[in-house]
């Protein structure tokens, strides 16, 4: 006689039942898949983030994210240099579309299934953004990043990344820094700075902590989507995080503004 699967007797632990965030998306920008560089892409440092990712599905978390295009073009240089602003953040949201691709290739490399859905249609290399899409992709348990932003210029990726998060019904958002949270000011250049445990979205806002910019911020509140910001430095730092074990600063409705002493 068959035995029955243990995993579907009412009770049965299953892969991500203890998270506290079962949908998540992550957020970095390309400047951290630069690594060492000053410019472009730096393999190790793609491969290290794609395993980081790895971590967190391994754990049952289901993940979606966001990359900014910095390491390549950035929309606000460009038009500072004399392009005009709109063009400038086509090129930009171009950018985000190399590192998406890049990415991909090293999830799929490490045995993760990846989708890039991108808001500018490129049908010869990507899938278009559909919403119902992305979700279904997410269920099916496959890494979605989404890449062009939201599609229009005079957004950024911080935007695009509290859009998506909200649009894809997102318990959380991740936000991947070279510091392990939020502080008072820039701890590579105020030893004096303090770091904060929790915040309220209003707290980041009214102190001008360079956290998000001030719109992702506003929509990450009315949907009331928690931000944890941690290092994404730290190999293996947002598994831990996910799994509740991770140094990060948490911004919600209910952050006290405590501070942790250095």
């Amino acid at each position: 006689m068959a035995s029955k699967n243990t995993d579907d007797k009412p009770g049965a632990s299953k892969p991500g039942a203890a998270l506290k965030y079962r949908r998540v998306l992550l957020k970095i920008s390309g400047e951290v898949l630069m690594g060492a560089q000053e410019f472009g892409l730096d393999p190790g440092t793609v491969a290290r983030i794609a395993a980081d990712v790895k971590a967190g599905c391994d754990l049952g978390a289901q993940v979606c994210l966001v990359i900014g295009g910095g390491n390549i073009f950035r929309g606000l240089s460009g038009a500072a240099a004399g392009i005009e602003r709109a063009s400038a953040d086509y090129m930009g949201m171009l950018a985000t579309v190399i590192n998406a691709l890049a990415l991909q290739n090293a999830l799929e490399r490490a045995g993760v299934h990846t989708r890039v859905l991108s808001a500018i249609p490129m049908a010869s290399i990507c899938e278009p953004y559909i919403r119902r899409r992305a979700i279904r992709h997410m269920e099916k348990g496959r890494v979605v990043i989404f890449a062009a932003g939201t599609g229009n210029p005079f957004f950024t990726t911080d935007t695009a990344a509290a859009l998506r998060a909200s649009e894809m019904g997102c318990h959380a958002l991740f936000k991947g820094t070279k510091v392990d949270g939020v502080y008072s000011a820039d701890p590579t250049r105020d030893k004096s700075a303090e770091r904060y445990d929790r915040l309220d979205y209003l707290e980041v806002l009214s102190r001008d902590l360079k956290v998000m910019d001030a719109s992702a911020i506003s929509l990450a509140r009315e949907n009331r989507i928690p931000i944890l910001v941690f290092s994404i430095q730290e190999a293996g730092g947002f598994a831990k995080v996910l799994a509740g074990k991770g140094r990060a600063t948490v911004i919600s409705e209910k952050g006290l503004g405590h501070v942790r002493d250095r």
